[in-house]
């Protein structure tokens, strides 16, 4: 029986209720479940190991394989688990000698499977997916922020020589935002490829708005603005940008908006004493259904996009489907979903009082021809578009190595 092309995949940035990695992984596996059907005459083996509670195999059908992998999960509010041992990876790659090995976090995880591939599978193609832009996400911009510009940039630098330890050896990386790949060949990391990512645009549409949850958000006044805001509620996402410009908005705009929070996170608790304060903030809790977040989104008057350091902004692009116009970042992907849509504005300072302007110059600008532009632009992107593409580097990355 011919062995099928195998892509294993590895990522503890997989959370239950993760945001854009999480649909990344899920679109993924949905595209390779239903691959055998779709072509049968080429035989195609998709294998995500995520880390769970117990390890054990489900099987999806012949295109999927969902390999669980017991592993540490991290104290607190996180429902992120660790798999960094040899002995949780070096069995999927002895069961299935994969042809593509991706790799989506970068700490320890990388250097642990490009060891046990070295051994178990020296002519795997080695990728990483570039999900977060870490050294300036999570390393430069805090630092800087708590010391300094100079120091923020040193500690980026030592970031970026850190990532280039852990991807040394790989064969390429995949980026889904232009001026983060630049970035990457800036800061001599292995070669990138553009992957942009999809979006559902059948399931994210302006028609699922739902009437009657348009009128229980409007609170009895057809002028009150409406917001969805389903992001982790940390400060890279803006939480408290949106939290802190609420008094501003209600004075500017003469009533109180109706700002809808859905998700989790650091911030949870002022997310709680915002939503007892204020009778139009509200909390969705986590919302686990594709159709509800749907609903939901085309159901409100405009979306923000506030991080500047999104690689993709799945969420962007959904509420864009929706029918949102957006307040979006000055930088990353937010900025060019914005700029290339001409389906918002810019946010120009990171600042509550800003953040207020944006909104209110958002809603009472041509917003309906935004809203139009919005989802126009999102239809573009498809999840079978990136996937495909994605196969094709895959195999070509494969072929290539065989022929070395």
């Amino acid at each position: 029986m011919e062995k099928p092309f195998t892509i294993v995949d590895f990522n503890n940035f997989w959370s239950p209720s993760g945001g854009g990695v999480r649909r990344y992984h899920l679109q993924k596996m949905a595209f390779y479940e239903q691959l055998p059907n779709a072509r049968p005459e080429k035989k195609v083996l998709s294998v995500f190991v995520m880390p769970d509670s117990k390890t054990f195999t489900e099987k999806r059908g012949e295109g999927l394989i969902i390999e669980h992998v017991k592993a540490f999960r991290f104290p607190g509010n996180w429902e992120y688990r660790f798999m960094w041992r040899r002995s949780q990876i070096a069995p999927i790659l002895q069961k299935y000698k994969p042809q593509v090995i991706e790799v989506g976090s970068p700490y320890i995880l990388p250097t642990a499977v490009r060891r046990a591939a070295h051994k178990e599978c020296p002519q795997a193609v080695l990728l990483s997916f570039w999900h977060a832009d870490f050294p300036v996400t999570y390393v430069g911009r805090p630092v800087a922020n708590k010391f300094g510009p100079l120091v923020g940039r040193i500690a980026e630098k030592i970031a970026f020589w850190y990532a280039r330890q852990e991807f040394k050896k790989f064969d390429g990386i995949q980026v889904s935002c232009k001026e983060v790949m630049d970035r990457l060949n800036k800061n001599g990391l292995p070669q990138s490829s553009w992957i942009p990512l999809g979006c559902d645009i059948q399931m994210f549409s302006p028609t699922k708005r739902d009437e009657s949850l348009v009128a229980d958000f409007k609170g009895g006044n057809p002028d009150r603005l409406t917001i969805f805001f389903p992001h982790r509620f940390c400060e890279e996402k803006g939480i408290e940008l949106l939290l802190g410009a609420y008094d501003e908005l209600t004075e500017r705009l003469g009533v109180e908006p109706e700002i809808i929070l859905a998700g989790t996170g650091p911030y949870l608790p002022q997310v709680k004493d915002a939503c007892q304060k204020h009778p139009h903030i509200r909390y969705a809790g986590f919302i686990k259904s594709i159709d509800e977040m749907a609903r939901y989104y085309a159901s409100v008057d405009m979306g923000l996009a506030l991080s500047g350091w999104e690689t993709f902004g799945l969420s962007i692009l959904e509420s864009m489907a929706s029918g949102n116009a957006q307040i979006g970042a000055s930088t990353g992907a937010a900025y060019e979903h914005v700029t290339e849509s001409n389906a918002g504005i810019v946010l120009q300072e990171r600042t509550p009082h800003a953040l207020a302007n944006a909104i209110v110059e958002l809603y009472h600008s041509n917003l309906q021809s935004m809203k139009r532009n919005a989802r126009t632009y999102a239809e573009k992107f498809s999840w079978n578009d990136c996937f495909t593409r994605q196969l094709e580097l895959y195999q070509k990355k494969s072929q290539d190595k065989r022929n070395q």
